[in-house]
């Protein structure tokens, strides 16, 4: 573009995306988990309590009582190079990045914690993205994750004078790309063990029931992950069973919790058992330490002997292959 004498530069307009994860600590520390669960439980679209009564409850108790409980769970799966979920995001947005360099600006962001949307979305305006695909992690849309990552995204351009194109994508809960992967990753995990399963329980992330009721789809998306990954596993819906983990608060939950199904499974006689999380592409707090740790240990404490927990999609060849699918087609006539 030939600009006119004294022209301000302009910078050469591209394409971004911005892959979004949940978020997490700066550390594992008591400190850091506080000023992060702040963020994330004062999110009206996780906690939507009145706040007359929500906010005394946070501040006044929650706050003082969970950080160093939850900082303890986050010291065991921390890594020497951070969070887990941190690390694994940065390696797929650089690995992304590094295959289609030649069509788009591949940045990360944390919905909760650092670095955040608002920061990513203007730093990629500063380098010239005039247009900017939003992508969450979440394979199954969610009021309380989904639509929270695209309130944070379009909350920050309100603040912007030249304002890019947004899109958000689409979750890829029956996407045959991500079946795919998730059927490779099993596949993978489980011809490595000398023993072999006699269930597989598909966990998922719970939340309210009430949210159900109320239209949010993300039930029925958790039930048709599982339906077409057993499909492609030949596996019985005995066989790898449904069940939502990470019960917070005293409402009815999504069921049934899968604490009580591993601990049912090894009272009923059953050894022999390993855990998949088909809701979560990186391994995180409720994998490592939910699950691998948890789990486990509950599994054991009920007469089971054979426990596997199934690792997430993470910063795998097959994750990268689906996020460069689901740039393709959400970003469809801009790359």
């Amino acid at each position: 573009m030939r600009l006119p004498p004294g022209h301000p530069a302009i910078a050469p307009t591209t394409v971004g995306v911005l892959i979004v994860n949940l978020g997490t600590p700066d550390a594992p520390t008591a400190t850091a988990v506080r000023r992060y669960l702040a963020e994330f439980l004062s999110d009206r679209r996780v906690v939507d309590y009145p706040r007359w009564i929500w906010t005394p409850l946070l501040y006044g108790v929650i706050l003082n009582v969970r950080p160093a409980r939850s900082a303890k769970a986050y010291a065991k799966i921390w890594t020497r190079e951070g969070s887990p979920l941190r690390l694994y995001t940065g390696n797929v947005a650089d690995a992304l990045g590094e295959r289609m360099a030649d069509k788009v600006r591949v940045d990360f962001a944390m919905r909760y914690g650092a670095p955040s949307i608002r920061q990513r979305l203007f730093a990629m305006k500063e380098a010239g993205a005039d247009r900017i695909l939003v992508v969450p992690l979440y394979p199954q849309y969610s009021r309380s994750t989904s639509a929270s990552v695209a309130d944070a995204a379009f909350d920050a351009l309100k603040s912007m004078t030249w304002q890019p194109a947004l899109r958000v994508a689409a979750p890829f809960h029956d996407d045959p790309i991500y079946i795919a992967a998730l059927k490779a990753t099993a596949g993978a995990s489980l011809s490595a063990l000398d023993w072999a399963p006699e269930r597989v329980i598909l966990s998922f992330h719970g939340t309210p029931k009430r949210h159900l009721r109320e239209g949010d789809p993300y039930h029925c998306h958790c039930l048709k992950t599982a339906r077409l990954l057993r499909d492609a596993m030949g596996w019985t819906d005995e066989f790898a069973p449904v069940a939502f983990q990470s019960r917070f608060g005293r409402e009815e939950w999504l069921g049934p919790a899968t604490d009580a199904t591993i601990r049912g499974l090894a009272e009923g006689g059953v050894r022999r058992i390993a855990v998949m999380t088909p809701g979560f592409v990186a391994d995180c707090l409720e994998t490592l330490e939910e699950i691998a740790i948890g789990g486990a240990e509950t599994f054991a404490q009920s007469g089971g002997e054979k426990f596997k927990a199934i690792p997430c999609l993470n910063d795998s060849p097959s994750m990268i292959d689906l996020l460069e699918a689901l740039v393709a087609r959400e970003a469809a006539g801009w790359i």
